[in-house]
């Protein structure tokens, strides 16, 4: 087993901009692909963004135990971490980067503890960036704004919180983090 590095924030917080930067910055970095059972949003591509799966395939994979971790984040959508890509990137010697929800960030921290480095991304106003982000309706986003203040409360159980309201501040922070973390 390897090390893993989990970034967990409500919706719109700008964690998957960071984790971006971040896949740049460190080259043993590998990011670690989920699965889910709803359909692709916009120019998002099976296997790069996600493992798309049929609401039937994915809990044919629960039973079969093809999950390290998984839940349903909204009511009938479920996302998990699939052990044979975990696996892949382990294999070649890499350290696995997680872009998850926030309740399955803390299960990976549990589940992997001093191997994992756990970063809360904590947004300035999650409403706003999904509006920006224009991907989404207006009760898709009312939902999601719910649902985020529930995970704001969930911040302290991870091992670091980055504020999100400048950018480039937020990746030099989580730049620092990971280079002590990639040190030990």
């Amino acid at each position: 087993m390897g090390k893993v590095v989990i970034f967990s924030a409500p919706s719109g917080s700008g964690k998957t901009t960071i984790v971006r930067e971040l896949l740049q910055r460190f080259p043993r970095l590998e990011f670690s692909v989920s699965a889910t059972s709803r359909a692709p949003r916009g120019k998002e591509r099976n296997g790069v963004d996600y493992f798309f799966l049929s609401p039937e395939e994915f809990r044919q994979a629960v039973q079969e135990d093809k999950f390290v971790e998984w839940e349903e984040v909204y009511s009938g959508t479920c996302y998990g971490t699939l052990r044979s890509e975990m696996e892949r990137i382990w294999q070649k010697g890499n350290v696995i980067v997680f872009d998850v929800d926030v309740i399955g960030g803390i299960n990976l921290k549990r589940i992997f503890g001093g191997d994992a480095c756990s970063i809360f991304v904590m947004p300035p106003s999650v409403e706003e960036r999904l509006v920006k982000r224009g991907t989404d309706s207006p009760e898709t986003i009312e939902c999601r704004v719910a649902k985020a203040e529930f995970e704001l409360t969930k911040a302290p159980k991870f091992d670091h919180v980055v504020i999100n309201d400048d950018l480039a501040q937020a990746i030099e922070e989580a730049t620092r983090i990971l280079s002590d973390f990639l040190a030990r």
